[in-house]
């Protein structure tokens, strides 16, 4: 695991913006396509903002999302809301090339097994994905994957329905399908983070975000969220 300490949420968000902007060109490059998943969150907003003024071969790019919340199209409370807001309003991207999760179906289970299948179609068979981007919350969850929730112990499946969580159930990659990845991006912001980066860091598997695997991971964060010493 890498980490890179900056000043504050703002240069995290443009450094991510770089390095997601320099895995696309080089996955086009390479392979014809870049197929990431983004998290939502205050700092990745911005980081897809900024991203939007990068040099990206958006024709070869498909975006996918690491989790959604259960709520209507265009809820505030969509990550897809917020996406298209800072992103996609931005950017030539295909809209076929955006591959949200479907929330909307009232089978969840249901649109959890399409939504594999769209990962198999993209990605492959088991699908691998280029990057997925995560972000830790300060109970030590990344993706919707939350303490106590079942989609914890799931390793048949790439995407899985929670229970309620913060008002809502949600949809969300799996550990199986984000180990898989070819990279990890973490984006961690704020001091209320300190205890759990701190976790993180440390490998602790206690916490969610610390059973990710650490090889091909890199950790953005600000001095806040690293801690009084760092």
């Amino acid at each position: 695991m890498d980490i890179e300490i900056l000043a504050d949420a703002d240069a995290v968000a443009r450094r991510a913006a770089d390095h997601v902007a320099t895995a696309a060109r080089a996955a086009v490059a390479a392979c014809g396509r870049f197929v990431a998943a983004v998290s939502g969150g205050r700092t990745p907003w911005l980081m897809l903002r900024a991203l939007a003024d990068r040099d990206v071969p958006w024709s070869g790019v498909h975006l996918l999302q690491v989790d959604e919340r259960v709520a209507p199209e265009g809820h505030a409370d969509r990550n897809l809301t917020h996406l298209r807001d800072s992103l996609l309003a931005r950017v030539p991207l295909p809209e076929e090339q955006l591959h949200a999760m479907p929330v909307e179906l009232n089978d969840l289970e249901a649109g959890a097994a399409q939504y594999a299948a769209t990962l198999r179609a993209i990605a492959g068979t088991p699908p691998v994905l280029d990057l997925v981007h995560l972000g830790l919350g300060a109970d030590g969850h990344t993706a919707s994957l939350i303490p106590g929730d079942p989609a914890l112990v799931v390793a048949d499946r790439d995407v899985a329905v929670t229970d309620g969580y913060l008002g809502h159930r949600r949809m969300t990659l799996t550990f199986p399908l984000i180990d898989r990845a070819r990279g990890i991006l973490w984006v961690v912001t704020g001091a209320d983070k300190a205890p759990m980066l701190a976790r993180l860091r440390a490998g602790d598997p206690s916490i969610p975000a610390g059973r990710v695997r650490r090889d091909r991971a890199l950790v953005l964060a600000d001095r806040a969220a690293a801690g009084p010493t760092d």
